[in-house]
């Protein structure tokens, strides 16, 4: 008799409920699927979650980050310093506005930009600095504060998390970008949202995410430059409920991190497998996926489809943006440039991870990634 192939264990599953359907519904019956009331409910929901003062929803973390860059005043020719170690966004958008994305190599703990190296980068033509709160865990805003640039945090891995001397990731009153892909803290299926402190920097977002229209003018009437950058109303009833529930699904975040750390301990002693980095000094992660680095000597696409044979979806996660094609030909940039930023990118795997994960999933993981690791 031939044996009953194991259940996959996904990378990723969005919590979505009843909570969700009766606001979409109440959304369709009020014919208000765009520009209604919905979407500014969802703006005070979320900075009233976050602690920021304003809020602007937008229809992806790249259109937030795209409006954020314009409000700071990045221009052509400027330089923009950023972290190679992120999803490829964080760079676009600082070539959307013809600036120079100027890359600072990253913390081998923390894999978030290294303040020194940043600091090393900063010329005369240095107009923002654009962390990335990678995986969830803040970047060290406190000391990139100290440079007295305009900043623009890609928080969009980060809801939930928190800063050493105490805001949430969001708070600080820079603009700061989330979002809401299935696979997030908070899903609208698509969508992102910006958080501001600036009011001013607001009004300026919600007329540039709506074509340059400003709140006043009618609809053919548009005094800047725009685009088409909102959020639903369908999408913003979806993020309603997902506030009301996120407390609870960043709880079961943690609670899953918390599990992987203990079935995978063992396996990081004997290996050299390298986990995420523990809360230090104060910080606090905002758990968004559960990323190891293979050890040195393993190769990480190799131990990719060994798990997949055991029915373990994982993936690369994530490319070292300076060695992708575009980046190399528009700005020259080429291996050996940044070591670090190299060395993580060529090791780190996702393993599944969602708020819905159970234990016993996570040590079929354990299991099937144990046996990958001795495979090769």
């Amino acid at each position: 008799m031939s044996e009953v192939p194991l259940e996959e264990v996904p990378l990723a599953q969005p919590v979505l409920g009843r909570e969700e359907e009766e606001l979409v519904l109440e959304v369709l019956r009020s014919g208000y699927l765009s520009l209604g009331p919905t979407g500014p409910r969802f703006e005070r929901d979320f900075a009233a979650f976050v602690g920021a003062p304003h809020a602007s929803a937008v229809s992806s973390g790249t259109a937030g980050l795209h409006l954020a860059i314009r409000a700071a005043g990045v221009s052509e020719g400027d330089e923009v310093i950023t972290s190679p170690f992120s999803f490829v966004a964080s760079a676009n958008v600082i070539a959307y506005e013809r600036a120079i994305p100027v890359f600072a190599d990253i913390d081998p703990v923390t894999l978030n930009v290294d303040p020194a190296a940043v600091a090393a980068a900063i010329t005369e033509r240095t107009s923002a600095l654009l962390p990335v709160h990678i995986f969830g865990y803040p970047a060290d805003l406190p000391t990139l504060e100290g440079h007295g640039l305009p900043i623009v945090e890609d928080a969009c891995e980060a809801l939930g998390a928190r800063h050493r001397d105490g805001p949430s990731v969001g708070a600080r009153g820079h603009a700061a970008v989330f979002g809401f892909y299935a696979n997030k803290q908070l899903t609208t299926g698509e969508g992102g949202m910006i958080t501001l402190g600036d009011p001013a920097a607001k009004q300026r977002i919600d007329s540039e995410r709506n074509q340059g229209r400003a709140p006043d003018m009618g609809w053919l009437d548009h005094d800047r430059l725009g685009f088409n950058y909102r959020l639903t109303d369908l999408q913003s009833a979806i993020g309603i409920a997902q506030v009301g529930r996120l407390a609870g699904m960043l709880a079961d975040r943690a609670t899953v991190a918390g599990w992987y750390r203990e079935a995978l301990a063992p396996l990081a002693a004997q290996t050299g497998l390298q986990l995420p980095c523990e809360d230090r000094d104060g910080d606090e992660r905002g758990w968004f996926v559960f990323v190891v680095q293979v050890p040195p000597g393993h190769d990480r696409d190799t131990v990719i489809r060994a798990l997949r044979a055991r029915g373990v979806q994982s993936k690369p996660y994530l490319p070292a943006i300076h060695l992708m094609s575009f980046y190399r030909e528009t700005y020259g940039t080429r291996e050996g440039m940044f070591p670090v930023c190299e060395d993580v990118a060529s090791r780190s795997i996702a393993l599944p991870f969602f708020p819905a994960m159970r234990q016993h999933q996570v040590e079929r993981v354990q299991s099937a990634l144990a046996e990958a690791l001795g495979e090769t």
